[in-house]
């Protein structure tokens, strides 16, 4: 893609982001991300087939670029604020939403705050899987690997909704402590740090 390109859609997504966060999805028109973006119907068309692919990609893009930098890869910007290499990945992910990009705060407070932590849940049961159940950080259990890695992602949703809900007055060090000590009997926990 292009840099026209990129920063036509860029454009759109600033758009739907903040549309989102006023407004739930259904009540958003496409003419209304058009306009807010200033860009043209077939301009818009070319880059999303439909508002629901632009959905899909916008989610792609926040919470893809959130887990790739939170996993060090190199499109993503590495943390200022963390720590050294041992710190959970789940922390560098709490830094990241606090960072706020793309306004990810108000998107996961507003009232769509389901579509976007269904995909936040999605992402991150990838992210469970390459990090701990292919390294083989995930404890030994009676219970189906899937249901463990299911249970570890819903908890972090659980816990990122709980920290938006108390205004995010606790650090991320203090709710990724607080993450570690829920999934502590499904994950391992090395020197207090995760994986």
């Amino acid at each position: 893609m292009d840099r026209r390109q990129k920063k036509t859609r860029d454009a759109i997504f600033r758009a739907f982001a903040s549309l989102m966060a006023k407004k739930t999805y259904h009540q958003i028109s496409v003419q209304e991300i058009i306009d807010a973006a200033n860009v043209g119907r077939t301009t818009f068309y070319a880059h999303f087939e439909t508002k629901d692919y632009l959905l899909k990609a916008l989610c792609e893009e926040l919470f893809g670029h959130i887990i790739d930098t939170a996993m060090g890869l190199p499109h993503g910007h590495s943390h200022e604020s963390g720590g050294g290499k041992n710190d959970s990945v789940f922390l560098h992910l709490l830094q990241h939403l606090q960072e706020n990009d793309w306004n990810i705060l108000e998107l996961l407070s507003s009232e769509n705050n389901e579509i976007f932590l269904r995909y936040f849940k999605s992402n991150l049961k990838q992210l469970i899987v390459t990090q701990y159940a292919e390294k083989g950080l995930l404890k030994s259990s009676c219970l189906p690997e899937d249901y463990r890695i299911n249970h570890i992602a819903a908890s972090f949703v659980e816990t990122v909704e709980w920290w938006l809900s108390q205004r995010m007055t606790d650090s991320p060090e203090t709710i990724t402590a607080y993450f570690q000590e829920v999934i502590a009997p499904f994950a391992e926990i090395r020197n207090g740090k995760i994986g």
